[in-house]
């Protein structure tokens, strides 16, 4: 981190005034706070100064200042303390900030950072060419649970690959910001465990527990007093517990009906832009030598129905779309999938 100061004089407007709009605006924030406590509002006009200029001036420090009745040292401090306040221009399109903290840089944030020096600029708060972006590495900004992130002005995108980085910086450079969904960038809902849940899946009242716990000791106790059975009494075998292949249906993996693999590509597709495939899946199918688009694109219904098998997924392929999602991807990238589906991956 680096010590935060002003900008240079030389680049520094003679003076700030809010809009007549902000300006309406920064008076009723104002009156949201008790009497005596409105230099609280210090923080929320700061931001509101920002998005109006950009970054935050020394005339807008001195003209809050003015307003809350506060010494200019005290929003000098405010401003200098919190990454959220950028203290010089900044790109106009898009300002990456990229968490630098333990749990980031233990799951990839170098590498955030050196798609940021080459699709940006290689020092950080200097803007590319036409000054439309720019990056920064700053602390932690509360995400990490789903390490590696960056920030986006307000928004926070989690999850993150540097191919996944790639696309937000293009998207925001040819002014497609909309089309990104801010947050996880993987298959989960906001901070939720990685391929769903693990623990706490059912019914844990205390009472139920006991009474599942005695449940299962009695028939653990009773069925070592009976000889080894294949079956039901009647003769019908038991059935698998829902959510659950038994191994004798579960396709074996050299069945004619298993994909074809192939070696893994130097450049493998990312196939978690496949909506229904995260991580976890991914790392599946790579096992089964499936890395590019274009194989699941391919896949038979026999083949499908393979997978749908092995994976245990009782049709989830054919309903969230994977073969025309990879068609698509493979076909034409983000923008063919875009044009097909009319959103973005993912």
């Amino acid at each position: 981190m680096s010590v935060r100061r002003l900008a240079e004089d030389n680049i520094q407007p003679a003076a700030f005034a809010f809009t007549a709009e902000n300006a309406a605006w920064a008076e009723a924030t104002i009156k949201k706070y008790p009497e005596g406590r409105q230099q609280s509002a210090v923080i929320p006009l700061l931001m509101r100064a920002q998005e109006q200029d950009g970054w935050v001036t020394k005339a807008a420090i001195e003209g809050v200042a003015e307003m809350l009745g506060m010494a200019y040292i005290r929003v000098l401090e405010v401003a200098t303390f919190y990454t959220q306040f950028q203290l010089k221009p900044v790109g106009t399109k898009a300002h990456i900030q990229v968490c630098g903290t333990t749990p980031c840089m233990l799951r990839g944030a170098e590498d955030l950072i050196k798609v940021c020096k080459k699709k940006i600029h290689a020092e950080p708060f200097h803007t590319n060419a036409d000054g439309s972006l720019s990056w920064e590495e700053v602390e932690c900004q509360g995400a990490c649970v789903n390490a590696p992130m960056v920030m986006i002005f307000k928004d926070s995108y989690e999850d993150l690959t540097p191919t996944q980085l790639e696309h937000i910086i293009d998207r925001f450079e040819a002014g497609r910001a909309d089309e990104i969904r801010p947050g996880p960038q993987i298959d989960r809902i906001y901070s939720a465990p990685i391929g769903g849940l693990t623990s706490l899946t059912g019914d844990t009242t205390p009472s139920k527990k006991a009474d599942s716990a005695k449940a299962e000791t009695a028939s653990k106790e009773t069925e070592a007093e009976k000889p080894e059975q294949k079956g039901k009494p009647d003769g019908s075998t038991p059935k698998p517990v829902e959510g659950e292949i038994a191994a004798s249906q579960q396709p074996a993996l050299d069945d004619a009906n298993r994909p074809a693999a192939i070696d893994k590509p130097e450049s493998p597709d990312d196939l978690k832009l496949i909506s229904g495939v995260g991580p976890v899946l991914e790392g599946k199918l790579n096992s089964l030598g499936i890395y590019t688009y274009a194989q699941v694109a391919a896949w038979t219904k026999n083949e499908i129905d393979w997978v749908d098998g092995y994976l245990s997924f009782k049709g989830r392929i054919e309903r969230d779309e994977w073969i025309k999602q990879a068609d698509a991807l493979a076909r034409g990238g983000e923008e063919e999938y875009v044009r097909v589906f009319g959103k973005k991956p993912r």
